[in-house]
Protein backbone atom coordinates (compact mmCIF):
# COMPACT_ATOMS: atom_id res chain seq x y z
CA UNK A 1 0.00 0.00 0.00
CA UNK A 2 1.41 3.08 -1.15
CA UNK A 3 1.04 6.60 0.53
CA UNK A 4 0.49 7.72 -3.11
CA UNK A 5 -2.79 6.28 -3.48
CA UNK A 6 -4.54 8.42 -0.72
CA UNK A 7 -8.10 8.39 -1.70
CA UNK A 8 -9.75 10.65 -3.23
CA UNK A 9 -9.39 14.57 -3.40
CA UNK A 10 -11.44 15.35 0.15
CA UNK A 11 -9.92 13.00 1.95
CA UNK A 12 -6.42 13.50 0.67
CA UNK A 13 -7.10 17.75 1.62
CA UNK A 14 -8.62 16.57 4.95
CA UNK A 15 -5.26 15.05 5.48
CA UNK A 16 -3.15 17.77 4.35
CA UNK A 17 -5.24 20.06 6.53
CA UNK A 18 -5.01 17.90 9.74
CA UNK A 19 -1.33 17.80 9.30
CA UNK A 20 -0.81 21.67 8.91
CA UNK A 21 -3.40 22.52 11.53
CA UNK A 22 -1.45 20.31 13.97
CA UNK A 23 1.95 21.77 13.14
CA UNK A 24 3.89 24.74 14.85
CA UNK A 25 3.62 27.16 12.19
CA UNK A 26 -0.35 26.59 12.44
CA UNK A 27 -0.03 27.90 16.17
CA UNK A 28 2.63 30.47 15.51
CA UNK A 29 -0.01 31.89 13.14
CA UNK A 30 -2.87 31.60 15.46
CA UNK A 31 -1.30 33.59 17.97
CA UNK A 32 -0.22 35.72 15.71
CA UNK A 33 -4.35 36.43 14.44
CA UNK A 34 -4.37 36.96 17.79
CA UNK A 35 -2.11 39.72 18.85
CA UNK A 36 -3.16 41.70 15.84
CA UNK A 37 -6.21 41.54 16.55
CA UNK A 38 -5.72 42.61 20.19
CA UNK A 39 -3.33 45.02 18.95
CA UNK A 40 -5.56 46.67 16.42
CA UNK A 41 -8.60 47.21 19.90
CA UNK A 42 -7.56 50.82 19.96
CA UNK A 43 -7.66 51.53 15.88
CA UNK A 44 -11.07 50.49 16.22
CA UNK A 45 -11.81 51.62 19.29
CA UNK A 46 -13.14 47.81 20.08
CA UNK A 47 -16.00 48.05 18.22
CA UNK A 48 -18.53 45.69 18.24
CA UNK A 49 -17.69 44.69 14.58
CA UNK A 50 -13.99 44.35 15.73
CA UNK A 51 -15.40 41.80 18.28
CA UNK A 52 -17.44 40.20 16.11
CA UNK A 53 -13.96 39.67 13.48
CA UNK A 54 -12.65 37.63 15.85
CA UNK A 55 -15.85 35.70 17.33
CA UNK A 56 -17.40 34.84 13.74
CA UNK A 57 -13.17 33.59 12.47
CA UNK A 58 -12.78 31.71 15.67
CA UNK A 59 -16.34 30.28 15.56
CA UNK A 60 -16.07 29.20 11.80
CA UNK A 61 -12.53 27.35 12.39
CA UNK A 62 -13.96 25.96 15.92
CA UNK A 63 -16.78 24.09 13.95
CA UNK A 64 -14.82 23.13 10.81
CA UNK A 65 -11.87 21.44 13.39
CA UNK A 66 -14.43 19.78 15.17
CA UNK A 67 -15.25 17.48 12.17
CA UNK A 68 -11.42 17.60 10.88
CA UNK A 69 -10.20 16.02 14.10
CA UNK A 70 -13.13 13.44 14.66
CA UNK A 71 -12.30 12.05 10.85
CA UNK A 72 -8.59 11.83 11.80
CA UNK A 73 -9.65 10.09 15.22
CA UNK A 74 -11.93 7.85 13.08
CA UNK A 75 -9.10 7.02 10.81
CA UNK A 76 -6.32 6.91 13.50
CA UNK A 77 -8.48 4.45 15.33
CA UNK A 78 -9.25 2.16 12.93
CA UNK A 79 -6.03 2.08 11.89
CA UNK A 80 -4.83 1.01 15.37
CA UNK A 81 -7.80 -1.79 15.94
CA UNK A 82 -6.55 -3.33 12.47
CA UNK A 83 -3.37 -3.69 13.88
CA UNK A 84 -4.08 -4.93 17.18
CA UNK A 85 -6.17 -7.48 15.27
CA UNK A 86 -3.54 -8.46 13.07
CA UNK A 87 -1.29 -9.01 16.46
CA UNK A 88 -4.09 -10.97 18.09
CA UNK A 89 -4.36 -13.25 14.70
CA UNK A 90 -0.98 -13.80 14.52
CA UNK A 91 -0.20 -14.35 18.52
CA UNK A 92 -1.09 -18.41 18.38
CA UNK A 93 -2.08 -18.44 22.18
CA UNK A 94 -4.43 -15.36 21.86
CA UNK A 95 -7.86 -15.85 21.37
CA UNK A 96 -9.01 -14.50 18.10
CA UNK A 97 -12.63 -13.97 19.38
CA UNK A 98 -11.40 -10.80 20.25
CA UNK A 99 -10.54 -9.38 17.19
CA UNK A 100 -12.89 -6.78 15.97
CA UNK A 101 -13.99 -6.51 19.94
CA UNK A 102 -14.68 -2.64 19.07
CA UNK A 103 -18.05 -3.73 16.80
CA UNK A 104 -19.55 -4.92 20.16
CA UNK A 105 -22.42 -3.50 22.23
CA UNK A 106 -21.86 -2.00 24.90
CA UNK A 107 -23.17 -4.65 27.68
CA UNK A 108 -21.19 -7.74 25.30
CA UNK A 109 -18.43 -5.44 26.40
CA UNK A 110 -18.72 -5.32 29.44
CA UNK A 111 -19.84 -8.68 30.08
CA UNK A 112 -15.72 -9.67 28.56
CA UNK A 113 -14.59 -6.61 30.90
CA UNK A 114 -15.89 -8.49 33.74
CA UNK A 115 -14.40 -11.63 32.42
CA UNK A 116 -10.99 -10.42 32.65
CA UNK A 117 -11.49 -8.96 35.85
CA UNK A 118 -12.29 -12.66 36.71
CA UNK A 119 -9.19 -14.17 35.49
CA UNK A 120 -7.02 -10.80 37.52
CA UNK A 121 -8.99 -12.30 40.70
CA UNK A 122 -7.79 -15.71 39.70
CA UNK A 123 -4.26 -14.81 39.26
CA UNK A 124 -4.17 -12.68 42.47
CA UNK A 125 -5.44 -16.02 44.00
CA UNK A 126 -2.60 -17.90 42.26
CA UNK A 127 -0.04 -15.33 43.56
CA UNK A 128 1.10 -15.70 39.95
CA UNK A 129 1.00 -12.11 38.40
CA UNK A 130 2.55 -12.97 34.95
CA UNK A 131 0.47 -15.70 34.37
CA UNK A 132 -1.67 -15.11 30.99
CA UNK A 133 -4.96 -17.05 29.55
CA UNK A 134 -6.91 -16.53 26.48
CA UNK A 135 -9.98 -15.62 26.84
CA UNK A 136 -11.05 -19.18 25.39
CA UNK A 137 -9.12 -21.36 27.61
CA UNK A 138 -8.30 -19.31 30.88
CA UNK A 139 -11.26 -21.09 33.01
CA UNK A 140 -9.65 -24.52 31.38
CA UNK A 141 -6.09 -22.95 32.29
CA UNK A 142 -7.41 -22.55 35.45
CA UNK A 143 -9.20 -25.19 36.52
CA UNK A 144 -5.64 -27.70 35.27
CA UNK A 145 -3.74 -25.27 37.70
CA UNK A 146 -6.22 -26.31 40.43
CA UNK A 147 -5.89 -29.92 39.62
CA UNK A 148 -2.60 -29.77 39.35
CA UNK A 149 -2.40 -28.06 42.97
CA UNK A 150 -5.06 -30.55 44.24
CA UNK A 151 -3.02 -33.69 42.72
CA UNK A 152 0.50 -32.21 44.43
CA UNK A 153 -1.64 -31.55 47.79
CA UNK A 154 -3.04 -35.41 47.49
CA UNK A 155 1.01 -36.84 47.07
CA UNK A 156 2.27 -34.90 49.77
CA UNK A 157 -0.24 -35.82 51.73
CA UNK A 158 0.21 -39.61 51.10
CA UNK A 159 3.98 -38.98 51.56
CA UNK A 160 3.33 -37.61 54.80
CA UNK A 161 0.76 -40.86 55.75
CA UNK A 162 3.36 -43.08 54.51
CA UNK A 163 6.12 -41.93 56.89
CA UNK A 164 3.78 -41.56 60.03
CA UNK A 165 3.03 -45.14 59.08
CA UNK A 166 6.80 -46.10 58.95
CA UNK A 167 7.44 -44.68 62.20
Amino acid sequence: MSKESNGSLIERFANKATQATGSSAAFIIATAVIIIWCVSGPLFHYSDTWQLVINTGTTIITFLMVFLIQKSQNKDSKAVHLKLNELIAAQQGASNRIIDIEDLSEAEIEQIHKFYVRLGELAKKENDLGCTHTYDAAEDNHDSKVTRSQEQTSRINESANKRKKSN
